[in-house]
């Protein structure tokens, strides 16, 4: 029997055998294909919880899903905004289908413990709302112990001496993150090829109005597409984030999968 965590990477009959008895653990990461500044590439959302999906699932014996590669739109104050050229987004409607539809099937193989790890904050909602469709369906079939969790990667981030480690200078929130120093240096530590700190436009934080705009102002997002520098990125920096957070995923996977939670 293959060793592999992926799906993917399985015979059919192998990922029969290991799901056959309804208590093993699926992992989904959520992406989105969306430009990262002009250092790193643009898949960065489906690659890093895809990793983390990957080592969490090594720990606690789970599989990993192929990931899926496009999420909702792009937004100005958490993702520089839809207009960059390269970002390729879905309607709310179709990604929250699609999670719909997933769902469906893995109840069908007969899986009932599923993990979507989101890599890209504009998901949140339809995610949910795709959870939502997915077991008020099942329910009406009669199956009513399918269980899912959902969470972002980076909230695990939240020891406060972690955080003073990756930001000496003081942390400015996760809203500015994108492109910046967390994302790069988790990159750094898992796919140093696909980042060019040559590139790395050093500019302040990006600044926004209580508010928004639509269509957006184009402008108001930071030319390079960053929201902040990512040039206090370093793989030291991204080793530390991965190791807390697959240690805390997998610690929370495992209890809210325990038998009597």
């Amino acid at each position: 029997m293959s060793k592999s965590v992926f799906v993917g990477e399985l015979s059919w009959k192998e990922y029969a055998a290991r799901i056959g008895q309804g208590d093993c653990v699926l992992l989904l990461p959520v992406g989105a294909l969306e430009q990262h500044g002009h250092h790193m590439c643009m898949n960065v959302d489906v690659l890093l919880p895809t990793a983390v999906c990957q080592r969490v699932a090594e720990r606690i014996d789970a599989l990993v899903l192929p990931g899926l590669q496009y999420g909702y739109k792009s937004q100005q104050k958490s993702g520089g905004g839809n207009h960059f050229p390269g970002t390729t987004s879905l309607d709310g409607a179709t990604l929250t289908g699609t999670v719909q539809d997933i769902i469906r099937e893995l109840a069908r193989h007969g899986a009932r413990r599923l993990v979507l790890m989101n890599g890209h904050y504009e998901n949140s909602m339809f995610i949910v709302e795709g959870i939502d469709l997915a077991l008020r369906e099942l329910r009406y079939a009669g199956i009513d112990d399918f269980r899912v969790v959902v969470l972002s990667y980076w909230d695990f981030i939240r020891d406060p001496q972690v955080i003073a480690e990756l930001y000496p200078d003081g942390f400015l929130g996760w809203d500015i993150e994108h492109g910046g120093v967390f994302e790069t240096s988790l990159m750094l530590a898992l796919y140093p090829h696909l980042v060019d700190m040559d590139k790395v436009v050093d500019h302040p934080p990006a600044t926004f109005p209580p508010y928004d705009v639509f269509p957006v102002i184009p402008e108001r997002t930071p030319a390079c597409g960053t929201l902040s520098s990512a040039k206090g990125a370093s793989r030291e920096k991204g080793e530390l984030i991965l190791r807390v957070c697959t240690e805390g995923i997998a610690a929370a996977v495992q209890e809210a999968f325990a038998p009597d939670s």
